[in-house]
């Protein structure tokens, strides 16, 4: 039992490293600021979660796994809501969104779903 917990912790682990990987690719790789920040925010909900039941199922029940719960909860409210502000800074005061909006071809989605 002891060693199936452990490989069962290891492999949320691995997974939430491969989740950072591909957020910090996602990151690095797109270039209007909503997109990075969408990758950011998915990927560090999903990469701290992964990686906090890892240590979870490592530690085994304690009082340290009750504080890591009370991490994923506030991580859980906080992190979309930090998103959502952020997003709504961005769009605000960007003045080239409109540009963006018309490069990747949203503008024509917005129009046909307002009629």
């Amino acid at each position: 039992m002891e060693v199936f917990r452990y490989i069962v912790g290891s492999i949320l682990l691995l997974l939430g490293l491969v989740i950072f990987m591909i957020e910090v690719f996602g990151v690095n790789r797109f270039r209007y600021a909503l997109n990075r920040m969408h990758a950011a925010a998915l990927g560090d909900t999903l990469g701290l979660t992964c990686s906090l039941l890892g240590l979870m199922c490592v530690s085994g029940w304690n009082y340290n796994t009750l504080k890591m719960i009370l991490v994923i909860v506030f991580l859980w409210v906080s992190s979309p809501v930090c998103s959502h502000m952020l997003t709504r800074l961005e769009t605000g005061t960007n003045s080239n969104l409109g540009e963006y909006l018309t490069e990747c071809g949203s503008v024509a989605e917005l129009e046909s779903e307002e009629k």
